[in-house]
């Protein structure tokens, strides 16, 4: 897994990399009450917002990682948004995407590395 300084998590596999929220960000939110994602074959770059997530505590956007065309949506989260505050980074990831630029995972942190940056 590679991680990102706005506290998201990327696992690739096969070609295709599964973007979520950490159990960090989750914590930092509170209790999750709205998820709203992208559309299957949506095209995004690094940066753009793509998911809405609100909590009792705020709202914030969730910005693409990598550049890319979603693949697969959790549809089980925007159903149960408090999936995502129970499994943050299993079952409540967000979105899956094939990445135009798969070296683009290489600018984010490793596990260890994430650690150390949320101290």
């Amino acid at each position: 897994m590679k991680f990102t300084e706005e506290h998201e998590w990327l696992d690739e596999d096969d070609g295709i990399v599964t973007v979520g929220i950490t159990a960090h960000a989750a914590e930092q939110l509170g209790d999750i009450v709205f998820v709203e994602l992208p559309d299957v074959g949506d095209e995004v770059t690094k940066d753009d917002e793509v998911v809405v997530i609100e909590s009792v505590k705020a709202a914030s956007d969730i910005l693409a990682p990598i550049d890319g065309e979603i693949v697969e949506v959790n549809e089980a989260i925007v159903a149960e948004p408090a999936k995502v505050n129970d499994d943050p980074e299993g079952e409540a990831w967000f979105f899956k995407l094939r990445p135009a630029e798969p070296s683009q995972m290489d600018d984010y942190m490793d596990e260890a590395e994430y650690k150390t940056f949320i101290g």
